[in-house]
């Protein structure tokens, strides 16, 4: 395969993501959240996604805030430093910019979710959420009758992302990838979903990742493509690389009170950056600390 996958950020958006397809995201919980990616999307006006994944800290608000989302599959949807989505509640109570379907899950059964997709089962069974509002409001659970004791149980479907996108301290160039720290959901979603795209700090050679075969995350043959793309999450952590920007992301809940403020954050840090690069290098003055 060579360096077939090796490719830009801006590449792997236009290549691997169109319009209505669903993504998994954010699937490490609070780390390794890659908002590069999240922003070249924005930037490729991609629209009507379904947002797939737990706790996206931001990167949801912000996909939502720029009208690329038509529906979220999620746990929870917000800013962990503050508490509360502000683009996430205007759409839901305002209909601005769009307004977007949720499908509520628990932390728990979206793992469940992604992995019955990544065994190939249709379902699987827990009692978890039995007695909560939680399944109405998601519409795609189904309360049954266990063989075994009789009991009620419930059934989550899987869910069968498009597209996967996975942030790791390094991978080598077939997208054998290999992350260091809470890996959350970030497996089960890999392998649930069609493809992967993989954000890495460092490529490496493959007899680096063959070194330590315990720390792979996703095996290359599910990877349609691999980019080298340092501090890709920012302003989230990642284990051994750089810690997480605690300020960054209360200047995000400053600013996008208002849809005119999230409006003028999003000029200033999204769509009039034209890469990374340079998003990095506006940040240079103040970060890293």
């Amino acid at each position: 395969m060579g360096t077939a996958k090796r490719t830009t950020l801006a590449d792997a958006v236009a290549r691997f993501t169109r319009d209505g397809m669903s993504i998994a995201i954010g699937l490490a919980l609070e780390p390794a959240i890659p908002f590069a990616f999240a922003h070249e999307l924005i930037r490729q006006r991609r629209r009507d996604l379904e947002l797939i994944g737990p706790i996206s800290d931001v990167l949801f608000d912000q996909l939502i805030g720029a009208g690329c989302v038509r529906r979220v599959t999620a746990a929870w949807v917000g800013n962990v430093s503050a508490g509360l989505g502000h683009c996430y509640r205007r759409a839901l109570e305002q209909g601005v910019p769009r307004r977007i379907e949720v499908r509520d899950h628990s932390n728990f059964t979206i793992a469940q979710a992604l992995l019955a997709g990544a065994i190939g089962a249709p379902f699987i069974p827990t009692r978890t959420l039995l007695g909560s509002d939680i399944p109405r409001a998601n519409g795609t659970f189904r309360e049954s009758v266990s063989p075994f004791d009789g009991t009620t149980v419930l059934l989550v479907p899987a869910v069968l992302p498009d597209l996967a996108v996975i942030a790791c301290q390094r991978a080598d160039e077939e997208g054998n990838a290999q992350l260091v720290g809470p890996w959350g959901i970030s497996r089960e979603g890999a392998l649930a979903a069609r493809e992967v795209v993989v954000l890495a700090e460092r490529v490496v050679p493959r007899r680096e990742i063959s070194s330590a075969p315990n720390l792979t995350l996703v095996p290359g043959t599910k990877v349609v493509a691999v980019v080298e793309e340092p501090f890709a999450c920012h302003p989230s952590p990642l284990q051994g690389a750089y810690p997480r920007d605690h300020e960054f992301f209360h200047e995000y809940h400053r600013a996008t009170r208002t849809r005119e403020g999230f409006d003028a954050w999003l000029a200033d840090w999204v769509t009039a950056v034209p890469d990374r690069a340079a998003y990095l290098a506006k940040l240079a003055p103040r970060w890293p600390p």
